[in-house]
């Protein structure tokens, strides 16, 4: 999976999860912020839509993700990938494990 759509999924299920969107996120793989809203990622420049419905549209990469939360856990599918990924959040902490790649990645909002 891709590190912009990693980065959206953790962005939207923080989001869902804590009822609001941050302004950025930290990617601890990448030890960088990141800016973005529920509309838009700026580091990818690219709008975003559907997040609040849990079918997101990435519109930098044109791949569409699905996103079911059930609490603070996660889970769904990226069509860019053809790869599942699951989660949680924990307050402002996101954990991903992207299927794709068998590891976990961590994300701050």
């Amino acid at each position: 999976m891709r590190e912009d759509i990693r980065r959206t999924v953790a962005y939207a299920a923080a989001g869902h999860a804590n009822g609001r969107y941050a302004n950025s996120i930290y990617s601890y793989h990448r030890h960088r912020y990141s800016n973005m809203s529920k509309n838009y990622d700026y580091e990818a420049s690219c709008s975003l839509s559907g997040m609040d419905s849990g079918r997101i549209y990435h519109y930098g990469v044109c791949a569409h993700i699905t996103l079911k939360m059930n609490g603070n856990s996660f889970s769904g599918y990226d069509y860019e990938s053809g790869s599942n990924f699951s989660g949680t959040v924990s307050g402002r902490t996101v954990q991903l494990y992207d299927y794709s790649e068998g590891r976990y990645f961590n994300y701050s909002v």
